[in-house]
């Protein structure tokens, strides 16, 4: 069985089109230059027009994720009483005084050598 549909493909040919011809913009407006970023965006508009085109990639690590964290075994929190009664202290704050910067001068300058 095919993961792509023929519409799939269509789409994909399209925005890849679009890329070659400097048309094809990103979801930010700016212009899109990768190929890859453009076959993305061809499965990414054949998805939403409902094509037959798998699930991106983000997707289906989120749904296993959710799919973990529903079978893991609940386990006991620690409570928080302790942190919110703790009063924040009062913390010094050091400053270094301000540096007068004098101006160097050259080492030829030091030396008593001048340009004549």
């Amino acid at each position: 069985m095919a993961k792509y549909g023929k519409a799939a493909s269509k789409r994909v040919e399209s925005a890849v089109r679009r890329e070659k011809k400097g048309t094809l913009k990103s979801g930010s407006g700016r212009k899109v230059t990768s190929r890859k970023q453009a076959i993305a965006i061809g499965l990414s508009e054949a998805r939403k027009a409902g094509g037959k085109v798998p699930a991106a990639k983000g997707a289906r690590k989120g749904a296993r994720k959710t799919a973990r964290k529903s079978t893991a075994p609940k386990t006991a929190r620690k409570s928080t009483a302790r942190k919110t009664a703790r009063k924040p202290t009062a913390r010094k704050t050091t400053r270094t005084p301000a540096r007068k910067t004098s101006r160097k001068s050259s080492g030829a300058a030091r030396r008593g050598r001048t340009k004549s």
